[in-house]
């Protein structure tokens, strides 16, 4: 079986039997006994083996991605690209928590419902880590110790900390800069499989939790999942024909109907194998043989794109989070979902380009919220379709600021010349 059909069995078998034992034994002491010990136990091992990678794997994505962009040498092209991805990756996130504060997805369920969900435990109020007011916020974003901050939570230190070190990485062309780069590759290689090696635990995971939840709340949880997949997916449509299209028409001078017919290969491919990285040959193909980009554009935006301009996923992971506060009940002021906000755009760069490689980020901005992590076993049973759906805008967001950079920048441009090599990739 692929690993998503075997995910499908853990959803299922796990969703059934907590809902036959809810409708069957309700608030019977086995039951309960059988939720604390035995299912929630389960979840949250599964829960904390992913956490446990989150900073190793947070660190040398980011660095990765960033030095990747060699800045010294792509100077104008590298400044468009990374600009157009933070500012298209702003209006997703915002997109996505207006949606998800207009239409309250997670907010239908009953306080003794609440409770049951919560299993027991005390929900504080989130609050942005040592921040009072904004400029709090942004003295809080640089550590005095990256390392301290890492090991305290806090990711967004660790986050800065990570993007000025791989520029410091993309602007030193040393030799042992350069074999620090392949120890940070190396470093993130070891995370990805790491992570394979979690997520193939992940039927069984996802089973214990979606037992525990159902057999607490019955069918009521349903109702809330629903509504939850049809926000994001307006989300995503929203960005995808309108942003996009925009984008396409004023920034990239084209006709957004030949961009979309153009890039339906592309498109196709990324909703199947749901990774960008997986999407690059195709990709590359497509902006050259049927968008008619310069090939030095494409090549180095594509390239950089499948790692760092991650639209999709940055507003999956913003609608994720305030849906599971939602759900629980934990308040979110609008200074938080700023922050959430800024968060999950920076993530988004270092986000891997494969399938559920947002889960960990997910579950790290959970974590700083005081939002319980193990409610990502009510996302995870969905997780598959809307990486797809994520991971085709993702793609579509690649071409259209390949179109954008394109735009005035002749074939042979000096500034393409550090471009990457996809046959590196």
């Amino acid at each position: 079986m692929k690993a998503h059909q075997k995910m499908l069995v853990g959803i299922a078998s796990g969703a059934v039997a907590g809902l036959v034992a809810n409708v069957v034994a309700g608030g019977a002491p086995w039951l309960t006994f059988l939720v604390d010990n035995v299912a929630s136990p389960v979840g949250q091992i599964f829960i904390r083996l992913l956490l446990m990678l989150v900073v190793p794997l947070l660190f040398s994505a980011i660095v990765a991605a960033v030095a990747e962009l060699d800045l010294k040498q792509v100077g104008r092209l590298g400044a468009r690209t990374l600009g157009y991805t933070v500012v298209l990756s702003s209006i997703s996130v915002l997109i996505g928590l207006v949606l998800v504060n207009t239409l309250q997805p997670g907010a239908g369920l009953s306080d003794e419902a609440r409770a049951l969900a919560q299993g027991g435990m005390t929900i504080q109020a989130a609050a942005a880590p040592g921040a009072s007011s904004f400029g709090a916020v942004l003295i809080s974003m640089v550590p005095t110790n990256p390392i301290k901050a890492a090991a305290d939570g806090d990711f967004i230190g660790l986050i800065v900390f990570s993007l000025i070190f791989g520029l410091g990485v993309a602007l030193t062309p040393t030799e042992p800069v350069l074999r620090l780069r392949e120890t940070i590759q190396g470093l993130y290689d070891v995370m990805m499989k790491l992570i394979d090696g979690v997520l193939s635990l992940a039927p069984f995971g996802v089973a214990a939790l979606l037992f525990s939840m159902t057999a607490r709340l019955g069918f009521g949880i349903f109702v809330q999942l629903g509504l939850y997949l049809g926000t994001v997916l307006l989300a995503l449509g929203l960005h995808m024909f309108i942003v996009y299209s925009l984008s396409v028409r004023f920034l990239g001078g084209r006709n957004p109907i030949e961009f979309f017919r153009g890039s339906r290969l592309a498109i196709v491919t990324a909703f199947s194998t749901s990774s960008s990285s997986a999407t690059l040959p195709t990709a590359l193909k497509v902006a050259e043989e049927n968008l008619k980009l310069p090939r030095n554009v494409s090549r180095f935006v594509l390239t950089a794109g499948s790692a760092m301009n991650q639209n999709g996923t940055a507003l999956f992971e913003g609608v994720t989070v305030l849906f599971l506060a939602q759900v629980y009940g934990v308040p979110l002021s609008l200074s938080d979902q700023a922050l959430i906000m800024f968060i999950c755009i920076l993530a988004g760069i270092g986000t891997a380009g494969v399938p559920a490689g947002s889960i960990p980020v997910i579950a790290m901005i959970l974590g700083m919220f005081k939002i319980p992590v193990e409610g990502l076993g009510l996302i995870l049973g969905v997780d598959r379709f809307l990486d797809m759906c994520r991971t085709t805008l993702n793609v579509t967001g690649d071409l259209a600021a390949a179109v954008y950079v394109a735009r005035g920048e002749p074939a042979d441009s000096p500034a393409a010349e550090g471009a990457v090599d996809p046959s590196a990739s």
